[in-house]
């Protein structure tokens, strides 16, 4: 039996194999944005491992549907990058019972609904910022001004406020926007030069493309940052 047969994030049986548009038709009502190439993309990070036929086509078992509906449920719903994700399943695999980051005090992953909506007021109250950090959040770029806030307005602000907490304000946090938008930046060049010579791309497979860049920049993210925090001296 496969490693991915025996896993059981939800405890769903293995009962027949699915083909990748199958897992596609199950999922895309909760995931518009999955598409096959995403799918790929996971199983490449480990997430999840499909078996394969003999003619080499993916099959996945209801286990891995599920396993994959997880990890696209926390991306989507707590913000967790993929790694953090995939340590976690890692210690699911291995027998324990670990705790899935979440809220303030863990590797950023911050709880919202994706499909919440809130007016200003609503925001300042559940992220009990003040509004003059709103408004220095808006003035340095952090967060857009608008009529109705989204999710990750959402979880900038709170972001912001545990910032504020070190002493760290909103403007100070501008170079980080100004960062992510250069790393974006580089991200589309990149992948809009490995897409020449070859099919055009249609927007999902780019954003698919653009996601895994990101993830492998942001593990070296990660990586370069502890080891600086590594090297801080009190």
């Amino acid at each position: 039996m496969s490693a991915s047969a025996r896993r059981q994030v939800a405890g769903s049986p293995r009962l027949t194999l699915l083909s990748i548009g199958q897992v596609l038709a199950k999922l895309t009502p909760e995931f518009s944005d999955l598409s096959p190439s995403k799918l790929r993309f996971l199983e490449d990070r480990q997430l999840v491992s499909p078996e394969r036929t003999p003619a080499g086509y993916r099959t996945y078992s209801p286990a891995d549907v599920e396993r994959l509906r997880f990890v696209l449920t926390v991306q989507r719903d707590h913000y967790l990058p993929l790694r953090v994700i995939k340590d976690y399943l890692d210690d699911v695999d291995s027998g324990k019972n670990p705790s899935l980051p979440n809220g303030t005090k863990a590797a950023g992953a911050v709880s919202a609904s994706p499909n919440a909506r809130y007016s200003r007021q609503d925001l300042l109250q559940q992220s009990g910022a003040l509004a003059s950090v709103l408004d220095a959040a808006v003035t340095s770029g952090l967060i857009e001004a608008k009529k109705v806030y989204l999710a990750q307005d959402l979880v900038i602000l709170k972001a912001v406020v545990e910032a504020s907490k070190f002493g760290i304000e909103p403007r100070h946090l501008r170079g980080m926007r100004l960062a992510v938008d250069r790393e974006m930046s580089l991200v589309s060049q990149a992948v809009a030069a490995s897409a020449r010579g070859s099919q055009k791309m249609s927007t999902s497979e780019f954003q698919d493309k653009a996601s895994e860049l990101s993830e492998v920049l942001l593990t070296m993210r990660g990586v370069l940052t502890r080891d600086a925090i590594d090297r801080l001296e009190s």
